[in-house]
């Protein structure tokens, strides 16, 4: 059956990533060199016997276990002979590094790559742009696009083509301790469907009455601006460009991180470790807004289980808000051999045709059961497993609400730059929190960000 290796790559080859590994929940800061001499034939693909597909993934207890959810649905219901070739990366950069020196090198070198790749949805446009011709489409699969997210399908979506299989939703939940929030006089229902204003009242209620911040994030990698942005339709580029000193949703979004920081109501901490370890799991915040990924980090206190529920973000305007960090899909190779095989596995599986055809997904229910990964195909919502409730969360069906959070998450424009504008946004708020002037601040986030895009 299949066999796991782990993903050793070229030589003196370095990443360092630009953000928290999305759709697993957790910092890569780190790089790696590889070598492929110890790798063996399961390590890459172009497989003819017809049953065959090797896939590069991360994360053992997030995307691995969708993945042999995914090969286990295919054998039982299409081919019995089907084998999925998992090989394990230690993070996604190790892809990004593949495909980087793979590619630079020439076609030459694409029997180094496997059938299919896992990879994360806000690079995904940058690497096409970058290399196109390592890329196959599955436009032609045999798939109701239109039950998937749009925002999902529009990181992988190019002139009109698509590129990726959707695996994982980064949809954002806004998780609270209800103890804590029942401490200062407040319930889950007092935070849904508030604006940032009634927000910061509650959090800073819920301080002097716990000392706990009800919200928290990586002041250094700070996601806050794009979710608080995404959840009132706004981007942090338009038409191709910065949109920042004169993005008037924007500057608001940043005035309001600023007073929350300042009111004791947000907690930004040093770095991503910080956040998980010393915030979240430390035990000195009340609330965490970010993509699902973050559950397993807030499950990783025992003592707090039935403590914790979810609801949607909190908006200016104060309706209830909808925003998505991160999440992943997969895409077939130009080193693809088997292509008919690979874009009928991922339609079947990844894609909902299992789903369609027996009113079930051993797929989607097993990847959420085994590795937490909510999907964003829309009818899977519905299912049993889906409907379960969660008993670290107070019983709620936490999953199901997800699942419905999902298909309104508003869709905006994205950019291959969209790490570097987190990095400069994070400095900028820093700066204006330990007192510089805000206009000043975003003015100087946008021209570094002009020059490093090439525009100035």
């Amino acid at each position: 059956m299949k066999k796991k290796v782990i993903s050793i790559m070229l030589a003196g080859a370095l990443v360092v990533s630009m953000g928290a590994m999305a759709g697993c929940g957790s910092s890569d800061d780190s790089s790696s060199t590889t070598d492929t001499s110890a790798a063996d034939e399961t390590a890459t693909g172009g497989s003819d016997d017809g049953h065959t597909l090797t896939v590069y993934a991360w994360d053992p207890a997030f995307n691995i276990p969708a993945l042999e959810a995914a090969e286990k649905d295919y054998q039982e219901n299409v081919d019995p002979d089907f084998v999925l070739n998992i090989v394990e990366q230690s993070q996604s950069s190790d892809i990004e590094t593949l495909i980087t020196n793979v590619a630079s090198t020439g076609e030459s070198a694409y029997d180094q790559l496997p059938d299919i790749v896992l990879f994360q949805d806000h690079y995904f446009q940058q690497y096409y742009t970058n290399y196109p011709d390592v890329w196959q489409d599955v436009n032609d699969a045999d798939v109701s696009w239109d039950d998937f997210s749009s925002e999902k399908l529009d990181y992988s979506t190019i002139d009109g083509v698509h590129y990726g299989m959707p695996v994982d939703a980064g949809t954002c939940v806004a998780a609270y301790r209800v103890d804590l929030l029942e401490e200062a006089g407040y319930t889950i229902d007092d935070l849904t469907g508030v604006s940032w204003e009634e927000f910061m009242d509650i959090g800073e209620a819920v301080y002097n009455a716990t000392g706990k911040y009800l919200l928290c994030m990586d002041g250094d990698g700070n996601d806050l601006v794009y979710l608080m942005l995404q959840a009132e339709g706004v981007s942090q580029f338009q038409d191709g460009e910065p949109y920042i000193a004169d993005n008037e949703t924007l500057v608001e979004v940043v005035n309001l991180i600023v007073e929350m920081s300042q009111r004791n109501v947000l907690l930004l901490t040093n770095d991503w470790t910080e956040y998980t370890n010393t915030a979240i799991q430390g035990d000195q915040v009340a609330g965490v807004i970010n993509g699902n990924w973050i559950i397993p980090t807030i499950e990783g206190v025992a003592e707090n289980e039935g403590l914790w529920e979810i609801t949607t973000m909190p908006t200016i305007s104060g309706e209830e808000g909808y925003a998505s960090n991160g999440g992943s899909s997969l895409y077939i190779t130009a080193n693809c051999a088997n292509y008919d095989l690979a874009v009928d596995f991922l339609a079947y599986t990844f894609g909902g045709g299992s789903y369609e055809e027996t009113g079930t997904s051993i797929t989607y229910d097993e990847a959420l059961t085994n590795g937490g990964v909510v999907t964003t195909y829309a009818p899977a919502g519905d299912s049993d497993v889906y409907s379960e409730g969660v008993a670290y969360f107070n019983d709620t069906a936490i999953y199901q609400q997800i699942a419905e959070m999902t298909s309104n998450v508003p869709t905006v424009e994205q950019n291959d730059a969209h790490y570097s504008a987190r990095t400069y946004m994070a400095a900028a708020i820093i700066n204006i929190i330990n007192g510089n002037d805000v206009t000043s601040e975003l003015e100087n986030a946008e021209s570094q960000l002009r020059f490093e895009m090439g525009l100035d």
